[in-house]
């Protein structure tokens, strides 16, 4: 039996390893779905209904976003009523906090907007690249002005007028693609983005759930000028947050741990087929809709090869699945992962250094992550560098250490960017 203190106000874990984890979780409600029920409410000319989302700060950032721009929100239970379809130009500058989601994707939606909307975030969010959003939203017609010459938060978009395009993302990014397709529903004629390696599919697919006007040909997906029409929706439990429990059951000796209601759809589900390559004992049961029920043992694993093609899809999991990585017999490559330099942390840097502290081995080579594998993890002092995923994975780290070794993660406030009951949910599992 593991145990658990939180101090320095909240920004503290500790956790002392020991004991397996056993028992069964419902996820909190994807952060992505989360973020575009909210936003595709806030244009349907009505009211709305959705239940399940997620909790976290970055949500509550997009809730508040919404109303800047004229959404009427409403609580009640585990429902949340969004009327729509009026927007306006907002009072002041929208702060999305932590937010890269909410900030791109709301940045599609300001350039349809015939007026101006000044979007800024925290320092890590100024610190992401907006150029990749910013590009294709000017060739639609879109007036943009930011640091660095749009490269950077704040910005600045004075849009309407706007013209279909066809774009070609250079970075495979679920957030550039929906920042454009949302961008295109208000835009004379066509707006295609065509994806040579396919990201998440939750904006096209929610578009034609709600009665937009949306095709989809293999990576193509076009819109035309148009409106979701009012709609009631549940958000599917969180395949990222699931991730985290998946690896710990894999790792800790004697753990089981199901998970209910879990979106694995389209760009979502990389982790899984992942972790059965390592030799995971992973099983699924469909409960409908993308929907299912995810079972995990613990046991041996082997050290695997990640294409950069299959990183889109796992993108966010890489820093947990690092950790199955070490344990693991052999070595294991993530290739084409320089995109983790742009999250909420340099998470290439902030995994190398967990993973020396917990006594693993691990290098850059290029763009790509090798962890050597075979390590007998051991306590440690961990950095999480602001960023919730790092802190979660060493969280998740620490309970595979030799039993009654003591981890720290500093940052753990973090955690509720995404996650808040993350630790309610350990000592659910008996783990603590």
């Amino acid at each position: 039996m593991c145990a658990l203190r939180v101090s320095g106000g909240g920004d503290v874990l500790a956790v002392v390893a020991g004991g397996p984890l056993r028992g069964e979780l419902r996820m909190p409600g994807d952060k992505s779905i989360s973020h575009r029920a909210l936003m595709l409410a806030a244009l349907a000319d009505g009211t709305s209904q959705i239940s399940g989302l997620s909790d976290g700060a970055d949500v509550a950032a997009t809730v508040r976003a919404i109303g800047a721009l004229g959404a009427v929100t409403e609580s009640g239970g585990e429902v949340v009523r969004v009327r729509g379809g009026a927007l306006r130009e907002p009072a002041g500058p929208i702060d999305v906090e932590n937010s890269g989601t909410s900030i791109r994707l709301l940045a599609g939606i300001a350039a349809g907007c015939p007026f101006t909307t000044v979007l800024a975030g925290d320092a890590s969010v100024n610190r992401r690249p907006m150029d990749r959003v910013t590009a294709p939203l000017r060739l639609m017609g879109a007036e943009i002005h930011g640091a660095d010459g749009g490269r950077h938060a704040p910005l600045r978009i004075t849009g309407g007028d706007l013209r279909g395009i066809r774009w070609e993302p250079p970075v495979a990014s679920a957030q550039v693609k929906s920042a454009v397709l949302l961008a295109g529903l208000f835009a004379d004629g066509e707006t295609v983005v065509n994806e040579p390696i396919p990201t998440r599919a939750h904006t096209e697919e929610m578009l034609a759930a709600f009665g937009a006007d949306v095709r989809v040909r293999g990576g193509e997906v076009t819109v035309r000028a148009s409106r979701p029409a009012p709609f009631a929706f549940e958000v599917p439990g969180d395949p990222s947050a699931a991730a985290f429990w998946l690896v710990g059951a894999a790792v800790v000796p004697g753990s089981e741990v199901t998970l209910h209601d879990v979106y694995l759809g389209q760009g979502r589900d990389g982790f899984v087929r992942v972790l059965r390559r390592m030799g995971a004992e992973v099983s699924a049961a469909p409960a409908g809709d993308h929907r299912v029920r995810l079972t995990c043992r613990s046991g041996p694993l082997q050290g695997v090869t990640v294409a950069a093609r299959e990183v889109p899809d796992l993108v966010d999991e890489i820093p947990i699945l690092a950790v199955a990585a070490a344990v693991a017999t052999g070595p294991s490559r993530f290739e084409g992962v320089g995109e983790l330099r742009h999250k909420e942390s340099d998470r290439l840097r902030s995994v190398l250094a967990g993973l020396a502290a917990l006594g693993a081995a691990a290098e850059v080579d290029g763009e790509s992550l090798v962890v050597h594998g075979g390590a007998r993890l051991r306590g440690g002092s961990i950095n999480a560098a602001g960023d919730h995923r790092v802190a979660m994975t060493f969280c998740i780290g620490g309970l595979a250490a030799a039993d009654g070794d003591e981890t720290t993660v500093e940052g753990w406030h973090s955690v509720a960017t995404s996650y808040p009951g993350f630790v309610e949910d350990l000592v659910g599992l008996r783990g603590a």
